[in-house]
């Protein structure tokens, strides 16, 4: 089924339940090719041009669920959300970041997804269109945590994210040179009308964490209305303290011990410490 417009595509989910949407089908595909999905039917996105480009509407972009990476990773989007045009320009090779959607991302939920912590941070919401022309919005960590489902014949159709009009950065490890799955990412944004300071970290838990005391934390530190600068040290606080929230010290045994992280997941700590230190550094410079 290929519809020209939201509600005909929602018109045609609610018809067949089991149908699966598609867009740029990178992850479906994948799945189907593994032998892990075998949707009865697809309902296909790529006719629908309202959700392909982006809007404003007071003090937000609406952004479009069918914008590719490849769109937002241009300077004009990027001059709009700089650190979701960088995860954007970080989702993989060519193929992917030209066929790959933002709205793919977020209902495929992978740890990985390179646009989640984003959102994560932004505190994005979504607007889900239903049947009958119904439009409801939710927060875009709820339906990370599973907090809230889609219903049969939903489908997100767009995003709402806050135009701060600040420094923003995303930055991620993937072990290999090149673009490719993240090890740990870090999505941070400053927020000067709150004095806030908002981080979340991704591919290290099932959805993007965020460490709501280590932002409270730095955010106390910030001369606001100031230069905005931290001393080294307070950087490298900053990161211990991201990481130690995102990847705890184990549990004491029945013995009161406590045992060592293992050296992976030692190494992973170290990582995302380093990640939250360096885009904490690159926002207030």
């Amino acid at each position: 089924m290929l519809p020209a417009s939201l509600d005909e595509a929602v018109a045609a989910l609610a018809a067949v339940p089991a149908a699966v949407p598609v867009a740029g089908g990178t992850d479906l595909m994948a799945g189907v090719n593994s032998g892990q999905l075998r949707p009865a039917a697809l309902v296909g996105l790529g006719r629908i041009n309202e959700i392909r480009g982006w809007q404003y509407q007071d003090g937000h972009a609406l952004l479009g669920a069918g914008l590719t990476h490849a769109r937002m990773g241009r300077p004009d989007f990027a001059a709009l959300i700089p650190a979701l045009a960088a995860a954007a320009r970080a989702a993989g090779p060519p193929q992917i970041r030209n066929a790959g959607t933002l709205g793919g991302n977020i209902a495929t939920a992978a740890p990985t997804g390179d646009a989640l912590p984003v959102l994560a941070a932004l505190e994005a919401t979504l607007v889900i269109a239903g049947p009958g022309g119904r439009r409801r919005e939710i927060p875009v960590s709820h339906l990370l945590a599973g907090r809230e489902l889609l219903h049969p014949g939903e489908l997100i159709a767009f995003v709402r994210v806050p135009l701060l009009h600040a420094p923003q950065t995303f930055l991620k490890a993937t072990g290999r040179t090149g673009p490719g799955r993240a090890l740990a990412s870090v999505a941070l944004v400053l927020d000067p009308a709150r004095r806030g300071v908002r981080i979340a970290v991704g591919a290290v838990a099932p959805m993007p964490l965020r460490p709501l005391e280590a932002e409270r934390w730095v955010a106390s530190l910030i001369d606001w209305d100031g230069e905005r600068a931290l001393a080294p040290e307070a950087l490298a606080a900053f990161g211990e303290y991201v990481a130690a929230a995102c990847i705890p010290d184990p549990v004491p045994g029945p013995d009161g011990e406590v045992a060592a992280l293992p050296p992976v997941v030692l190494h992973l700590r170290r990582t995302v410490a380093a990640l939250a230190r360096r885009a904490l550094g690159r926002a207030l410079s």
